[in-house]
């Protein structure tokens, strides 16, 4: 197989008080009596603080590994066979092998020129994919795939000159346990890009195993709510300064650009600190949480105690009643 030399392109505050012009009807749940107390746990503003499991999981060296990157090569592993496409609820369209299992691709290495940058420890726990007798399925364009020497002199497969990986906690079909670990690997689309649901609404709703349905941005990211703003009879968000930057606050959507969302109180609020236009759903601020590194986290539900996912009707999911 002859090496793809194709790149691929990387498509990636002292105001306390927000006030709405148009009063919103207080149309939801009742707070929890719990806003009386911490704003997110001990750190400021209401920012909380929670470990991100997958971003955890060899955090020290980004390989998903115990352990630091050593020189020896890695065992042989199984044959890529005939190239497939998944779809995943969170991801969408995946690339996976010929067993099923998925691809994915390492921020650390290169498209143009191919290069990988992944061995010892690194390429044990994420097997580079043999090119040899790799095969386009359907809906996979075969001059996409090439190939690229590593280091130990195999031929490792690249995909819009990307060198593909499996990940080694992945054992059945399907499975992405790799997505988003040390922030620096992705499941891989089937054009080489990172794996994402792009054409998502700007808000839809997603059925949560735990939580059941919420409410998720263009990226399929959970979005919440804080228990300390208001919704009646102004809008009030009382999440300003850092901890906009641990919850970013969602940007205005366009009603039309929304899917499973109860319409009432379905709207945008000026905010008074950067001039922004925040997106509320039934009339509460919503935000999206820094610590949810893939489509599907929902490391900020409960953080403090004041941070929960939306349901579609824009109610706390999970809050407590008392």
């Amino acid at each position: 197989m002859k090496t793809s030399w194709r790149s691929a392109s990387l498509v990636a505050t002292a105001a306390g008080v927000m006030v709405f012009a148009t009063a919103c009807g207080q149309d939801n749940t009742t707070t929890p009596s719990s806003a009386a107390q911490n704003v997110g746990a001990t750190a400021p503003a209401g920012i909380g603080s929670i470990t991100n499991p997958s971003a955890s999981t060899g955090a020290a060296n980004g390989y998903g590994a115990d352990g630091s990157q050593a020189s020896s090569s890695p065992a042989a592993v199984a044959p890529a066979g005939k190239l497939t496409i998944a779809s995943n609820p969170d991801l969408g369209k995946v690339l996976t092998d010929g067993s099923g299992l998925t691809l994915y691709r390492f921020d650390a290495d290169t498209a143009n020129p191919p290069k990988s940058n992944c061995d010892g420890d690194c390429a044990t726990t994420w097997p580079p994919v043999p090119a040899d007798d790799a095969t386009a399925g359907a809906g996979i364009d075969k001059s996409l795939l090439g190939e690229v020497t590593r280091s130990d002199g195999t031929k490792q497969l690249t995909v819009a000159g990307w060198p593909m990986y499996r990940y080694a906690k992945d054992v059945n079909a399907g499975d992405v346990n790799g997505q988003g670990v040390g922030g620096k690997w992705f499941a891989t689309a089937p054009d080489g890009k990172k794996a994402t649901l792009a054409d998502l609404p700007g808000l839809s709703v997603r059925k949560d195993a735990k939580l059941g349905d919420i409410i998720v941005d263009k990226n399929g990211m959970t979005v919440y709510r804080f228990i300390k703003d208001k919704a009646w009879p102004k809008v009030v968000s009382n999440c300003t300064g850092d901890c906009l930057v641990k919850w970013p606050a969602v940007a205005e959507v366009a009603s039309s650009d929304t899917k499973g969302i109860v319409k009432k109180g379905l709207m945008g609020f000026t905010r008074p600190d950067d001039g922004a236009k925040q997106q509320t759903v039934n009339c509460w601020p919503i935000y999206t949480f820094s610590g949810d590194t893939k489509a599907g986290d929902t490391n900020g539900q409960g953080v403090g105690g004041t941070w929960y996912a939306v349901s579609p009707e824009g109610k706390l999911v999970g809050a407590p009643s008392n």
